[in-house]
């Protein structure tokens, strides 16, 4: 569907602290993201949504929804023809293509488009 929310991204002071927060809250288990090169810990929430939690203390106070959508440029186009920002979508290899975005009003979000092809 399209504008599904599918993924919540957490920024937190202190990855340990955050995780066991949301664990405990909503009995989300946590696993690395298999990038060795960075602390990316995802949870699968439902069958269609996930979320993470990453250390960025700059960024705490600011989560970042991922809304899912069917064709990734037409939407970036959309996002900017309504007034809003967006950046170049970005491959996540293997699993599909993300746009960081601003609303007409500043609030950050992110387009999501699933394509096993992706950065390929």
């Amino acid at each position: 569907m399209a504008g599904e929310i599918v993924h919540y991204e957490i920024a937190a002071a202190d990855a340990d602290r955050a995780q066991a927060f949301w664990s405990g809250l909503f009995g989300w288990s946590f696993q690395g993201s298999g990038m060795p090169e960075m602390d990316y810990r995802m949870a699968q929430v439902t069958e269609s949504a996930g979320a993470a939690i990453y250390p960025g203390p700059d960024k705490v106070g600011h989560p970042i929804v991922y809304h899912n959508v069917d064709d990734i440029d037409a939407s970036i186009a959309k996002v900017k023809e309504l007034g809003g920002s967006a950046e170049d979508k970005t491959p996540v290899p293997t699993h599909g293509w993300f746009a960081a975005c601003k609303d007409t009003e500043g609030n950050s979000f992110s387009l999501w488009q699933a394509d096993s092809s992706a950065g390929q």
